[in-house]
């Protein structure tokens, strides 16, 4: 790993990834939230190819990101970007009914569409005749078309970390590609056009491309 100031929050991703997952690896929901927030990180990273014991002791599966932060240690991107938010009440309301909305959309970005719509992409990958959780998937898709066709943010009336982690649960491509939703369509597109979305996205991608300029000239 390598060495990290400890006086701002030190988001930790892996030095490379291939191509595909350029640009959807989960230290960008934190790298997007400090730049919402206007907190100042830093970024740094673990191998990809090597996941030692250092890795291991911060993040026991093996994945990014992980946040260090002071002497504090946190894994889990949802869990990370919680910490991040109650730093800045542009993601986290401080009025008590906003916050338990707030909360209670970020949960449900990570338990009840993303722990459906990774599953589903998984089984596609060997491409049944027939995907048995695409009518699962589906129907929340259906509720979040009705949600958004009928406001213009998940919670407190303005942007928060619900949004941003649903933006980036449901931008995924082969969740878009699954059917006709304008609604959803509409504020995934809004929500990605933010400033904060569009550096964090630019910074990850820069990062890999160094990568990649690193590792071509060790061979």
């Amino acid at each position: 790993m390598e060495s990290a100031n400890s006086s701002v929050p030190t988001v930790w991703t892996f030095d490379w990834v291939p191509d595909g997952p350029r640009g959807f690896v989960r230290d960008l929901r934190l790298r997007w939230a400090c730049e919402e927030a206007g907190l100042d990180y830093q970024v740094r990273s673990v191998p990809f190819e090597d996941r030692g014991a250092d890795h291991l002791a911060h993040q026991p599966f093996g994945q990014v990101p992980f946040l260090t932060d002071g002497d504090l240690r946190l894994f889990e991107s949802g869990a990370c970007l919680l910490h991040l938010a109650e730093k800045s009440e542009i993601l986290m309301p401080q009025d008590a009914a906003e916050k338990a909305d707030t909360l209670s959309w970020v949960i449900a970005a990570l338990n009840s569409v993303e722990m459906v719509s990774l599953p589903w992409w998984f089984v596609g990958l060997s491409n049944p005749p027939e995907n048995p959780l695409e009518d699962w998937l589906r129907s929340r898709l259906d509720v979040l078309e009705g949600v958004f066709a009928a406001r213009d943010w998940l919670a407190a009336g303005r942007f928060t970390a619900a949004d941003l982690i649903m933006a980036d649960v449901v931008r995924l491509p082969w969740v878009r590609g699954l059917g006709s939703y304008p609604a959803t369509d509409a504020y995934v597109a809004r929500i990605c056009a933010r400033p904060a979305f569009e550096k964090a996205h630019a910074d990850q991608m820069a990062h890999f491309a160094a990568a990649d300029v690193a590792r071509a000239g060790e061979t």
